[in-house]
């Protein structure tokens, strides 16, 4: 293998500029392990945290940003017989090197094949949305056939994949958005109603939606501004499902206690190795049946990171964003 792989180094914690492209390695893969050739790698709102150090995985510097990517086995190290050298796999848990390079390190084990179906580029888009959507809704949530549930940010890339997974799930699902093109791509991912979670009488129209029931289940991505409100909007023994939030607020716990509902946190990272096993056989029969198509809002080329790191945290969120390795 070449010596030196292109990729980001982040020398300090700090804004978006601290993301500086240059050579890496050399990256081998020893015992358990595999060296995967990247085509793509998803941003996440989780990476500006990490690389701002306000998050709880604190990496040691210098490093490389990215949980996610997709592309091709390169090499595997001793030990490994369920994947091979020219597999097209995603990655299925946090990389023992960033995603935002050329080249990474990988567990083997952690290592989930590509359905045919599915470009690189959608395969990048896969692991944080897509798992943590399903994590959500079937695997903490237990969600059920006819269930009603509300996805609150609906087009964006935990959104769409919500979205998805409601229509392969037959959930009765309401999604929001903020623009009229988020609504329109909520639409296309199969949800009849959408609604306008800025408009001032938001909470009445989402519990008209219901027929005054209230949801079942609500999947919640900014609990900092929502999660009150959300404890309005759940129905009785119902879920809100903690999926995003980026501060603190206060919220009346009467309002879960008269309907014993319940708020519950998701950590993505959680996910147990069965779990993972799980979620990939659901990614590959969804994929196979056209239902599950991850949607790749913006890309951006690898030195061009700093951009997409502050795209991820505009509001108006559209899809995934994804970092290709070329230029």
């Amino acid at each position: 293998m070449d010596s030196l792989v292109k990729g980001i180094r982040v020398e300090q914690v700090g804004g978006p500029e601290v993301m500086k492209i240059a050579s890496l390695g050399p990256l081998v893969p020893g015992p358990g392990q595999a060296l995967v050739a990247l085509e793509a790698a998803g941003v996440n709102p989780v990476d500006t945290y990490i690389r701002a150090g306000t998050y709880t995985i604190d990496p040691a510097l210098p490093y490389t940003p990215g949980l996610e990517g997709a592309g091709t086995v390169l090499e595997i190290g001793d030990g490994v017989s369920h994947i091979s050298a020219g597999q097209r796999i995603y990655i299925g848990a946090r990389p023992l090197t960033g995603t935002y390079a050329e080249q990474c390190l990988c567990s083997a084990q952690d290592l989930l094949p590509l359905p045919d179906a599915l470009s690189t580029e959608e395969g990048a888009a896969l692991f944080i949305t897509y798992a943590t959507a399903y994590r959500a809704l079937v695997q903490l949530g237990r969600a059920k056939p006819g269930q009603r549930v509300l996805i609150r940010g609906a087009s964006g890339g935990v959104g769409t994949a919500a979205a998805q997974w409601a229509r392969w799930l037959g959930l009765d699902a309401v999604g929001t958005a903020g623009t009229t093109k988020g609504a329109e791509l909520v639409r296309q991912q199969g949800l009849q109603t959408v609604l306008d979670h800025h408009a001032p009488d938001f909470d009445a129209q989402a519990m008209a939606a219901t027929g005054e029931q209230g949801y079942d289940i609500i999947l919640e991505m900014a609990a900092h501004l929502n999660l009150d409100s959300d404890l309005d909007l759940v129905a009785r023994g119902g879920s809100v499902m903690v999926v995003g939030n980026r501060g603190e607020l206060t919220i009346n716990p009467r309002k879960m206690m008269g309907k014993e509902s319940v708020v519950r946190g998701v950590m993505l990272f959680a996910m147990g190795a069965a779990e993972r096993l799980e979620f990939a056989a659901a990614v590959e029969a969804s994929a196979r049946a056209g239902v599950l198509r991850p949607v790749i809002g913006r890309r951006f080329v690898l030195k061009d990171a700093p951009q997409a790191h502050r795209a991820v945290m505009e509001p108006g969120a559209y899809g995934k964003i994804v970092l290709t390795t070329g230029g």
